[in-house]
């Protein structure tokens, strides 16, 4: 495993739209591994391929429904199969440091995804795992959080400076 860089917003790769997966190998295995050891670095709760460079349908997230065993779920060509709620709230990105947002976001979802065997699941996510879920499936498409925020946060350090 290895650490990869994040790309920052000003990279172009981040908006373009990702292909899917079609080989389920040790080169997939290593991607996977590395965003998990790249997100867990950067005290992040999720990461997309196209933010460590590569233009592929996939992404890990942290699942936290259940505060005492969170753990990290991989999605391999995921897609939103069903949206039902709303929530609205502040949203932050690797990729874009230091901005937040306010984005609106389903509140809960239904995400059916691969695995890194190609073996098919569907995760359940709720409240803040469903804007994670959200997020991250965005980078997928080539949208930044900082397309759909109607407003804009400002850090109250930075403000005092």
């Amino acid at each position: 495993m290895a650490l990869r860089m994040i790309l920052k917003d000003s990279d172009p790769v981040l908006f373009k739209k990702c292909r899917h997966v079609t080989k389920f190998n040790e080169r997939l295995a290593e991607l996977l591994d590395d965003m998990k050891e790249t997100l867990q670095e950067a005290n992040g709760v999720g990461l997309a391929a196209p933010q460590v460079g590569v233009l592929r349908r996939a992404a890990v997230v942290l699942d936290t429904s259940d505060p005492e065993n969170i753990k990290h779920v991989e999605f391999v060509n995921p897609t939103i199969i069903e949206a039902e709620g709303e929530q609205y709230g502040p949203e932050g990105c690797l990729s874009v440091p230091g901005e937040y947002g306010m984005v609106r976001r389903p509140n809960k979802v239904l995400v059916q995804a691969q695995d890194r065997n190609g073996n098919e699941f569907i995760f359940e996510a709720e409240g803040l795992n469903a804007r994670i879920c959200c997020h991250e499936l965005d980078h997928l498409d080539g949208i930044l959080f900082t397309e759909l925020a109607d407003e804009f946060l400002v850090d109250e350090i930075e403000d005092e400076e």
